[in-house]
């Protein structure tokens, strides 16, 4: 997948959210906002990551016409997505790790200044 400019992993995070269920991208993003520690995403950017998945066949929508009112699309994880999730998780496992090495190596910077 491109590296558009809305983050990187985005999409793992939508991906991780269908698991929990099928649901609209405005459902999608408030879900998201409200349940992230650090949420870095906005409407435009989910509603892209969501037609990028759509056109990767990770995600498969469907019009709901059965409320009054425009139209919506539902989405939902696919077992493509869900292998894609998997790989995301292998990704994020190794991403963790140098993170926690830089935060160790940092730290012991910042002790050696402390104590000069």
């Amino acid at each position: 997948m491109a590296n558009p400019k809305y983050g990187r992993h985005l999409p793992a995070f939508i991906l991780l959210f269908l698991t929990k269920g099928s649901t609209y991208g405005s459902a999608l993003l408030n879900r998201m906002k409200e349940e992230m520690p650090y949420n870095f995403s906005d409407g435009p950017a989910v509603y892209r990551a969501l037609n990028e998945l759509e056109k990767e066949e990770a995600v498969i929508a469907q019009w709901d016409t059965s409320a009054k009112g425009a139209a919506k699309k539902c989405y939902t994880i696919t077992d493509k997505g869900m292998m894609m999730l998997t790989e995301f998780r292998k990704e994020l496992d190794q991403l963790k790790k140098n993170m926690e090495y830089f935060l160790s190596e940092f730290d012991k910077i910042e002790d050696r200044e402390e104590n000069q």
